[in-house]
């Protein structure tokens, strides 16, 4: 009998010679399982996503409810469907006053690329600014604004209009300009290697967009939901953009994404075109059902604060191949040496039951963004795993 190992590397489309290929047969909480039932810690959250924890009760419970009364029905924004309607209206209670409307899409390059249009639509106007080292996500127009060459060369010709800024160089911000529709910016860059803003660096950046009336898109999608010890990271830092994207996080694992706006930006997409964007199965039923539950979970049972698990971990992460562990709340970088050091960590951890990750364009460190729920026994002995390998290479 062929192995599902051997099936998998055959027809499973692959985008890279060396995929993980760990055999997962089940996950709960911060673990994962694989086909011989040994136990991972997950470090990663499968990116940022799994922040409640695999299988969370709560999740299952309410996919299992809606499972029972429907599924899809009709393109979006046409039928009122209690989940995606429940799900907004939670969203839009917990950001700022001014962000009431929300369009459900299925993931965050979606989300990015409507927010883009709505930008460019409501603005008139073609040009879009982002930072370098930044991720959007890798559709064409996401692509566009990825802040890495290496990434978008073999994918040319992509948006024409399209200008690079360094993030927390505040000279450049004189390149937002009235021909500026919009700038999309992480609040704290995810691929670069989580890297903070400096201080006053977004309000300066905000307060330059409304001057030339641009306006801010902050890529919430790996930043969001409790993730860097606030709900959504712009809290941090004192700002209100006018339009924010979310994914990830918002889920509770399963696949939705979303771009929020204040109504009167969001309407720009009911003229001139009518159906200025359109999607079949975004706010998919079962997803809102998952998504409310798992946006519940993480207010009720103040997931979001994470402040002693990540001073924890930079307590319990030094090593002489440690250079620094920087980061917020579940969100951290680990800065090592060589990008060679990071490979070599990964296979040991991965030997040794822990999962930890690289960054795209950060590739001497690695990532940790482990489900919010990570306890502090579970974070010791993660640490001591991975001192423990460290000591290897």
């Amino acid at each position: 009998m062929i192995s599902l190992r051997h099936l998998f590397f055959q027809h499973i489309a692959q985008t890279s010679h060396n995929p993980i290929a760990l055999e997962i047969q089940k996950a709960k909480g911060v673990y994962l399982y694989d086909n011989i039932g040994k136990e991972y810690i997950d470090l990663i959250s499968g990116i940022a996503v799994s922040n409640v924890g695999h299988l969370h009760k709560n999740v299952v419970n309410a996919v299992k409810k809606q499972l029972n009364l429907y599924m899809h029905t009709m393109v979006y924004g046409e039928h009122i469907q209690s989940p995606q309607v429940k799900l907004a209206k939670l969203i839009t209670d917990v950001l700022p006053q001014s962000m009431d409307n929300v369009y459900f899409v299925n993931s965050g390059s979606e989300a990015n690329e409507g927010a883009l249009k709505l930008a460019k639509r409501f603005t008139g106007r073609s040009e879009i600014i982002y930072c370098k080292n930044a991720y959007h996500g890798s559709t064409h127009g996401a692509l566009s604004v990825l802040g890495n060459e290496d990434f978008k060369n073999s994918f040319r010709p992509l948006l024409p209009d399209t200008q690079q800024i360094n993030f927390n160089c505040e000279q450049n911000l004189d390149k937002i300009s009235k021909k500026t529709a919009c700038v999309i910016v992480e609040p704290i860059q995810g691929e670069a290697g989580v890297i903070t803003p400096k201080k006053n660096y977004l309000k300066k950046l905000l307060n330059r967009c409304n001057e030339k009336n641009a306006l801010l898109i902050l890529d919430e999608v790996q930043t969001g939901f409790g993730r860097t010890g606030k709900l959504f990271a712009f809290e941090h830092y004192n700002i209100e953009p006018h339009i924010i994207t979310f994914a990830k996080g918002l889920g509770g694992g399963m696949p939705i994404g979303a771009f929020v706006a204040p109504n009167y930006i969001m309407k720009s997409y009911k003229k001139n075109p009518i159906l200025g964007h359109i999607t079949t199965f975004g706010g998919h039923p079962i997803s809102c059902a998952a998504s409310f539950a798992s946006l519940k979970t993480i207010i009720t049972k103040n997931l979001i604060d994470t402040t002693k698990k990540e001073e924890l971990f930079k307590k319990l992460l030094k090593h002489k191949h440690i250079k620094e562990v920087r980061g917020k709340g579940l969100m951290l970088a680990v800065q090592l040496s060589k990008a060679e050091q990071v490979q070599k960590l990964m296979e040991l951890c991965i030997k040794n039951g822990v999962i930890i990750d690289w960054f795209l364009f950060c590739e001497n460190a690695f990532r940790i963004a482990p489900p919010l729920i990570i306890n502090q026994k579970q974070i010791k002995k993660a640490c001591a795993i991975i001192i423990k390998c460290l000591n290897q290479i």
